[in-house]
């Protein structure tokens, strides 16, 4: 089964992910919706989707469409996927899912009401890299797990839409998402959160966070930090520090480098970890996803991780207003 997909935006990522998928037997693109309908059909036009629309309605009124991909801003994301469901359609709504917990909820009691899947897209738990360092943080490769180490930095300028508060704006929101899901899933949910934060003074920025520091307390003594940064150069990094040696991932959130590091006795090995990347990242998460929605296995990650998901990121962003001052 081809499972159909319509896309809610006609923003850049989706010319990453209709390209990713454009020979896929089990995802295809066949329509895209924007709030203008010129720039939709120019859009469709150069990914080579079939149709397009001049609304977001319009497309989720379309009963060939299985499931919709949603990349719109962090601010949109709980009111199209709970319209999506409703419409009847499954939905892999783009990281960070929701801001909030409790919007997380009533996004999935959407999805159970209308016996659809709803998906986070965090693209980077699918990479065979990432499963790697599962298996070798599960083997004991490392010895106990104490120590896990995420940041994610970029630099945009202001007035972009990740530095726009009404949109959802905010380095925790946009960056930190990667690293808290990875924290989460190497070392599980968070006992404890404390965090600063420097505001972003920049006009419509509306006070979210510009850049931001986060201590986690996780189960078994385990201890987590992450930065992130809307106004430094690029840093992608991820490693986790057992009793026995580390584990590198030089380029966990994109995965351009598809290899883990594993040191151990002062010596590192480079492990390979199947293709590498972005478009390889979102093609092997469109088909998971696909084939949960065809019924051929479970969904990869459900209810239960996007709810805990959004109330870490809901944790660490109070944590942060609370000390700022």
């Amino acid at each position: 089964m081809t499972v159909q997909w319509g896309m809610l935006s006609t923003a850049a990522i989706g010319r990453v992910v209709a390209g990713a998928i454009r020979d896929s037997a089990e995802a295809s693109f066949v329509a895209v919706a924007g709030r203008d309908a010129n720039r939709a059909a120019a859009y469709a036009a150069e990914l080579g989707v079939p149709r397009s629309y001049g609304s977001y309605d319009e497309l989720l009124a379309d009963d060939a469409i299985d499931a919709v991909y949603i990349p719109l801003p962090i601010a949109m994301h709980a009111e199209w996927t709970i319209r999506a469901l409703q419409a009847g359609k499954h939905v892999l709504c783009e990281k960070p899912f929701v801001p909030a917990a409790a919007e997380a909820e009533a996004c999935f009691d959407a999805a159970e009401k209308a016996g659809r899947l709803c998906v986070e897209g965090l693209m980077w738990r699918h990479h065979p890299q990432t499963v790697l360092a599962q298996r070798l943080l599960a083997d004991g490769a490392i010895g106990r797990l104490a120590y896990i180490r995420a940041a994610l930095t970029v630099d945009v300028p202001p007035g972009d839409i990740r530095r726009t508060g009404a949109l959802g704006g905010g380095a925790v929101l946009d960056l930190g998402c990667y690293c808290v899901s990875a924290i989460r899933l190497f070392g599980g949910a968070p006992l404890r959160v404390s965090a600063e934060q420097v505001v972003d003074t920049a006009p419509g920025a509306g006070g979210c966070d510009l850049r931001l520091a986060a201590t986690l307390a996780l189960p078994g003594d385990v201890l987590a930090q992450f930065d992130v940064a809307l106004d430094l150069p690029r840093r992608d990094e991820l490693e986790l520090v057992g009793t026995a040696g580390k584990i590198i991932l030089p380029d966990p959130w994109i995965c351009r480098q598809g290899h883990v590091v594993l040191e151990r006795d002062g010596h590192a090995e480079r492990l390979l970890a199947g293709p590498a990347g972005e478009d390889v990242a979102y093609r092997i998460e469109f088909e998971a996803v696909s084939r949960a929605i065809a019924g051929e296995v479970e969904p990869p990650f459900g209810r239960a991780d996007a709810i805990e998901q959004a109330a870490t990121l809901e944790a660490v962003r109070k944590a942060a207003a609370f000390s700022y001052g």
